[in-house]
């Protein structure tokens, strides 16, 4: 470029070009956080590739110099890894569905329906929040016991009703799903009400389509809540038959030595199923909370 090129670019009025990123560059602080968080996920999966040697060795391995994919066959071999997964599986399903029938019944009831008591409660309701799960397994404990005794035993400890009955409704999604249908239009209810529609009509023409990004969201927690469930499980199983997932990988932990690589390579396992579920279902939560708006 000659001088005088360059001065005329450089007169007022004339257009400079600047190099800009094509993100904010507040962005670029989640580039270390992001590290932080997949440094965890990496170092898993690098250890269900190396032997005990390899794993038990200080300083640590960064690289196997010989991956054994084995580790994954041997894993599941070695655990009854099929029915862990299958009554993870059962569970999870269970949960869920019951979640999303009972608390959106529950959280529309305290959301629009007017009756004696309903504000004490829903505040009654709100403080089981505040209690702690260890102070509530006991007699959690003793209340599952007692539906296997007199009941049904399929209900009962040692059995999966044990791990689905205490989390067939919870607190949290009976709020969570009451907060989100108060932010829905009245006049639509008032609509259909008018048009002879009834008040379970209402909820599931009207509100519940409007509300699918608060139900996925409902959907989602509570899967990977009832998934990675570790300490009820614990608590009311015993059986090898009943354990899901988290309570089977303890197959690989012995009380002088745990077999790390087999280990790591069974968390590995156990992390796919959620991994696919949120690729799945990314597009249609993604679509739900787009068409949530109201078009005239």
């Amino acid at each position: 470029m000659t001088t005088a090129e360059l001065t005329s670019s450089l007169e007022p009025g004339s257009t400079i070009r600047r190099w800009r990123l094509p993100f904010s560059p507040w962005h670029l602080v989640l580039v270390p956080l992001t590290f932080v968080l997949i440094v965890p996920l990496l170092w898993m999966v690098v250890t269900s590739l190396q032997t005990q040697g390899e794993a038990n060795r200080f300083p640590p391995v960064l690289v196997p110099h010989d991956p054994r994919i084995a580790n994954y066959a041997d894993a599941w071999h070695t655990a009854p890894f099929g029915t862990f997964f299958l009554n993870s599986t059962v569970v999870a399903l269970v949960v869920v569905v019951s979640n999303l029938v009972v608390c959106s019944l529950a959280g529309y009831a305290f959301a629009r329906v007017r009756f004696l008591g309903s504000k004490a409660l829903f505040l009654v309701l709100m403080a089981t929040l505040m209690v702690p799960f260890q102070v509530t397994m006991i007699p959690v404990f003793l209340i599952v016991k007692w539906f296997g005794d007199n009941v049904s035993t399929y209900l009962g400890i040692d059995h999966l009703g044990a791990l689905m009955l205490p989390n067939l409704a919870t607190a949290f999604g009976i709020f969570f799903l009451r907060q989100f249908f108060q932010t829905v239009p009245v006049e639509l209810e008032e609509a259909a009400r008018v048009d002879g529609t009834s008040r379970l009509g209402v909820l599931f023409k009207i509100v519940l389509p409007l509300s699918m990004p608060a139900m996925s969201t409902l959907a989602a927690l509570t899967i990977l809540t009832s998934w990675n469930d570790f300490l009820w499980p614990l608590i009311v199983i015993t059986n090898a038959d009943q354990m899901t997932v988290p309570l089977g990988l303890s197959y690989f932990q012995g009380a002088h030595q745990t077999n790390w690589p087999l280990l790591m390579a069974g968390n590995v396992m156990s992390l796919v199923p959620m991994l696919v579920v949120f690729v799945v279902a990314q597009r249609y939560f993604v679509q739900s909370v787009a068409g949530t708006g109201l078009k005239g």
